[in-house]
């Protein structure tokens, strides 16, 4: 008897995977793992109190006090710690594999338990770009307009329309936009 019920509720659920994959193959041309097709994005960010238009990928961790701002996109397997203060501002593109701590154990570990987790908030000004796989330090502030590069490690500031990459991070460039508001890279030699 137990097996025909996990059975027919294993049919039920292959059924409407399917039916989930097959919609989002229709509207969006992608394929996501199951969770992905059956919870919103954007209901999520709103249940997190983030800003109209935001979306964060169910496969994302979100810890303690975190805002975000309006539209803006986090993506898949992005670590959001919150337990120091996060900020995110509006219009920023958090790429997938992002990981942003506002706290460490290395006195704790280093102490053997002695010491405690360090704090310290960390925020992201509006309109800004942060690459895949990129690993953000506590204490850290990224001013507007500011682009990180992919797999960097940003643990000192980065002023507003700067361009960064590295790890450690570095300055490799600026941004400028012109009167319609369009971004120009100028990168350095």
């Amino acid at each position: 008897m137990k097996n025909t019920s996990i059975s027919r509720h294993s049919k039920m659920l292959q059924n409407l995977y399917t039916g989930l994959r097959t919609e989002k193959r229709r509207l969006w041309n992608r394929d996501l793992p199951f969770d992905e097709l059956l919870f919103d994005r954007a209901e999520r960010a709103q249940s997190l109190g983030f800003g109209q238009g935001a979306s964060i990928y169910q496969n994302s961790y979100v810890f303690g006090n975190v805002k975000v701002g309006k539209n803006t996109w986090i993506g898949p397997f992005t670590i959001l710690d919150g337990s120091g203060g996060l900020t995110i501002g509006s219009f920023c593109s958090i790429s997938a594999g992002v990981l942003i701590y506002s706290h460490d154990s290395v006195d704790w570990a280093l102490s053997g338990g002695k010491a405690s987790y360090t704090h310290a908030s960390v925020s992201i000004g509006n309109c800004c770009y942060i690459g895949s796989h990129t690993v953000i330090a506590k204490g850290v502030r990224i001013g507007d307009h500011a682009i990180v590069g992919a797999s960097s490690f940003v643990n000192k500031d980065v002023p507003p329309f700067t361009i960064v990459a590295g790890t450690p991070c570095r300055r490799i460039g600026r941004i400028r936009l012109n009167k319609k508001g369009t971004p120009k890279l100028i990168f350095d030699r």
